[in-house]
Order: structure tokens, then sequence, then C-alpha cells
């Protein structure tokens, strides 16, 4: 990436105002539509990004020399394009027609992948038929999911956003947080004769979901003790009633799950991508088959879309191309997404997750320092309530803040006014974030409303806004499981883009290792052994919890 040739076409950007660029050929209304596309259930208005015409060229000139065609085939071919683990990354394929799989995996594999979807499908229509029940032959009536980050986020974002669609005979939980007070939260809301378990990890050695999943089987076993003091088939609950998603099937079988009710994971879809597959069987069993098909159709409609549109109509390549602008050109180093849904609530942390975990990075694919900065620092909040807390700052700080907005033209609710007005906050708020206010329009007004000039000249300043905040606005017909779908491939393969250009791998998360690494060797010290290459902080920390348990 020539990053001197993007700061340097950048430079008129940063002095001029977004506002001008709508007068530029006297037609407001000609750059609204030009700066705009639809396509799978989505419409993005891009118009208010501080971009014209030309700088926008030369963004598409460096997708086509980072050979982003190609690095789009390798990624849907197969290829192993995650260098430094060796493998593929095929989510897309989990959401493609039968043809497409066997073409792409091969006839072995692609049956495997076939199988694993029957066995999920069987299991969510037995469920929900109520064939399938409990150790003591009652229905079930909640689901209690255990993973963590990529096992985790798709699913909670997922159940969030099809609240509409959701079984209302089936409770669906997730759990993620090691804190054994969200557990036990948790499971002051559960029977445990009618909760079916699943165990999401790829290794089934993942700490924290795997001491959850200890402390859930003792939780039950011990209800099950107490109210069946006499039963000998207590032991069978667990094999009732767990089932597991994960790759290594003996670890699964020891812990004394039934291995009939294991499904595959597969080390070419890696966490962070991984609702599509087995990993979704939570939210299979909230929404159901049909809307679990539909949700992965709304994907693959956007896999077709990102695969063949020309990159100057490409929804995922135009929003990767303008985020790159904002961090690498205009130099802004965060992104705020605002989702004026509440059933959306979730979609800022998920973010989070897929954008800085795929390319918080800062070597190539290489293994060469770069030059320039990767993923900005992602965060949000659902909209009318960021209104209320930290777009303040974005109004009035000096700093600049580029945001998506995300809003369903429809709402699901009976309460029509209320969803007016949330759309027309999330519209005002774009605009607000690009006009400002000036000094001398907060005088006039001011004047107008009758304060003296003292009063003008005391509160003018205090009034004023900067403006010139980029955004995009992503609206939705309505939030549907295919509408939900494309939303989701939308940002993954904006962040796929991305880490193309930034010649970063978006596959792999070693800083997360680090962090695993580090804190078993905590837990060691916590148990008695000795580590002087922790340093004195970390082991007066560690003292200092040692000494809380004696009290």
């Amino acid at each position: 990436m020539d990053i001197q040739k993007l700061t340097s076409l950048a430079h008129c950007a940063k002095s001029r105002s977004i506002t001008s660029l709508f007068y530029e050929n006297h037609n407001q209304k000609d750059r609204a539509s030009k700066f705009s596309l639809s396509t799978a259930h989505l419409y993005l208005d891009y118009s208010k990004q501080n971009i014209n015409e030309a700088e926008f060229e030369q963004l598409i000139a460096t997708a086509q020399e980072a050979n982003l065609a190609e690095e789009i085939k390798k990624q849907f071919n197969g290829d192993r394009i995650n260098n430094t683990e060796n493998r593929s990354v095929l989510h897309t394929v989990l959401r493609a027609p039968k043809a497409i799989q066997h073409e792409v995996l091969g006839e072995a594999l692609a049956n495997e992948v076939a199988a694993a979807e029957q066995q999920m499908q069987k299991i969510v229509s037995d469920v929900q038929s109520g064939a399938l029940t409990s150790a003591t032959g009652k229905r079930f009536t909640d689901v209690l999911a255990l993973g963590i980050g990529g096992s985790y986020y798709g699913v909670k974002v997922s159940l969030s956003s099809l609240e509409h669609y959701r079984d209302l005979s089936l409770a669906v939980h997730v759990i993620a947080n090691v804190d054994g007070g969200a557990l036990e939260e948790k499971l002051k809301k559960l029977n445990y004769e009618t909760t079916l378990v699943v165990v999401i990890s790829k290794t089934f050695t993942t700490q924290e979901t795997l001491l959850n999943a200890k402390a859930v089987k003792q939780w039950m076993l011990s209800c099950a003790l107490v109210e069946e003091p006499k039963n000998s088939n207590i032991p069978s609950i667990i094999e009732k009633q767990w089932f597991a998603v994960s790759s290594n099937i003996d670890a699964a079988q020891d812990f004394g799950i039934n291995v009939n009710n294991i499904l595959p994971m597969w080390g070419w879809v890696g966490g962070r991508f991984s609702l599509w597959s087995t990993v979704g069987l939570p939210l299979a069993l909230a929404i159901g088959n049909d809307n679990f098909s539909k949700l992965k159709q709304g994907a693959y409609e956007m896999d077709m879309h990102f695969k063949s549109a020309d990159f100057n109509n490409n929804m995922p390549v135009i929003m990767a191309l303008l985020g790159i602008w904002n961090r690498n050109a205009l130099q802004y180093p965060t992104l705020a997404i605002l989702p004026y849904a509440h059933s959306l609530r979730a979609l800022p942390g998920y973010l989070q997750q897929t954008d800085m975990e795929s390319n918080g990075k800062s070597v190539s694919k290489s293994g060469d320092k770069l030059s320039w900065l990767t993923a900005p620092v992602v965060f949000g909040q659902e909209g009318t309530n960021g209104q209320h807390a930290f777009m303040q700052l974005m109004h009035q700080s000096d700093d600049i803040i580029p945001t998506d907005f995300i809003v369903a033209l429809k709402g699901r609710s009976q309460y029509t006014e209320n969803h007016k007005v949330l759309v027309a906050n999330c519209f005002a708020q774009s605009e607000a974030l690009m006009q400002g206010k000036t000094l001398a329009q907060v005088k006039t007004e001011l004047v107008d409303s009758g304060c003296s000039l003292n009063e003008v000249e005391r509160l003018a300043p205090h009034k004023t806004m900067k403006g010139n905040t980029p955004s995009n606005t992503v609206v939705i017909d309505q939030l549907t499981p295919e509408s939900m779908g494309a939303l989701l491939a939308l940002y993954e393969h904006k962040i796929f883009v991305q880490g193309v250009i930034w010649q970063v791998n978006s596959f792999d998360q070693w800083g997360v290792e680090l962090g695993k690494q580090l804190g078993n060797r905590v837990l060691s010290v916590m148990d008695g052994a000795e580590d002087e290459t922790l340093s004195a902080s970390t082991q007066g920390l560690i003292a200092l919890f040692k000494a809380s348990l004696k009290s």
C-alpha cells in the first residue's frame, strides 16, 4: 500500500467540509445517488464520507494494486490464505449450495459437512417437536450454550437480532464470562430437568468454557441428586441432555457426552466466522431450521455480490476502502458502530471482535514490520442511548470519529410512532455529525431567541459543534434472517478486504494466545508454584489475592 500517496491525496480533504462535496456539481442529489448502492437486502449511503470521486478512484486503484480480485478468488476457492496456521478460510462455503460445496471441498469433505448439517437439523426438529426429551422424559424449556470468543459472539448477536423469530417455548441462553457471578445468575433461571446444554469448544480444552462446563455439570448432577437421591440413572443426565460442538471427540466423550451428541468443527472455519457452522446450533434451536437456512441464504447473496460486482459498486469493498481512507489517509483511529435497533444492540461487541481480532496486527503476512496502522478501535452502542452518552464527545471534542449508522426502515413492534422517532434520530445524527454548527450560526440563533449581546458572547462558544465527521448509513428494509445474514457477511468481507490491502493475516490471533499462556502461569503460582519471570507487580497482586482467601 502506497501510504504516502494516500496521505498526500488526503491533504486537501482534511481542510474541506464534507457538506461542500454536495455542491461540487451544483446538485446535491447527484452525490447522494452516486455515493450509494443497494444489494442483498441492504442499502448503503456513503455520501457523507469526506471523499470526492477522484480520491475514490485512487482507492479503487489501491485495491487493484493489492491484487484484491485474485485474493478474493483464493479465499472462495479454499487456498490456504491463513499462512501462519496453514489453513483455508472457508466459512463462506458453509452457506453455499451443495454443488459449490462439492466443487470446493471435494466429495468426502462435502459429504461430511452435509452429514453435520443433517445431524444439527435433526436435533433442532426433535427438540422443537418434543421427540427429543430430557433424562426424565420432559420437554426442554431452556438451552444453555457455553463458549467464548467466536463460539459466543456470533450466536449472541444473532439471538438478539432475530428475537422476533424465536420459538417462545424454548429460551436460549449464552454464557462466556468465566466470572462465577455470571454463571450463578444464569443457573438461577434454569431447571436442571428441562435444560439442554451445548458446549462449544474446538479443542475441548478452552479454559473458560471448560471451567463453566464443569460447574454446570456439577450443578445439574447435584440438583438431580437432591431431588432423586435413589435414582441410579442420574449420570445419564449428561449423556442425554448435553451436546458438544468440537473437533476433539475423545475429550468430549471423556467429559460424559454421548458420541452421537457431538457435532464436528473444522480447522478451515475460524472461530469468529463460525456461526454458519454447527456452532450455530443454539441459534438454530431458537429460530428453527428454516430461519437458520434463510440466515445463511442472506449471507450467500452477499457472498455472490462480493465475488462478482465491480469494485466501484461492491458494497464490502467500498466500505473497506472508506475505512482505509479514514484510518490511514485522514488518520482517524476509531470507528463507532451505532445500530438504531434494540435488537442489534449486541452488534458493536460482535464487530469489536471480528474487526480488531482479525486486523489488529502490526506485521505483514510475510512477517515484516508494517509502516502503516491497521484496525481502528471499534466501539458503539444502540441508538438512541449513545446520543445521551459518548456522542457528546463525538459532537464537541476535537476528535473525529467515523461512524457506521445501521437502521431498519420497518420496525417489529406495534409502537410505530416510536420507530419513526428512532429512524429520525438516526438520520438526524449523521446529518449533525457532518454539518456541525459554527460560531456564527450559534450567535444568530441566540440573537433570534432574544438573548442579550453579553449572553450571546458568553454562551456561543459552548454551543458550537465541529461537524465534518464522516459516516456511512446502512439501511435494512426490515430485520429478517436474510437481511441479518447479509449484514454479517458484509462486515466479514469488509474486514477481509482491509486485511488484504493492509497485507496482514486476518485469520490468526496470537495475541489472544499470549493471554491464555500467561493466565495458566498465574494460576499455577496461585496454586503454589513459583515463577520469577512474572513482574513484581503481578506477583504482588497474586499475593494480595491469596491473602484474601485466608481472611
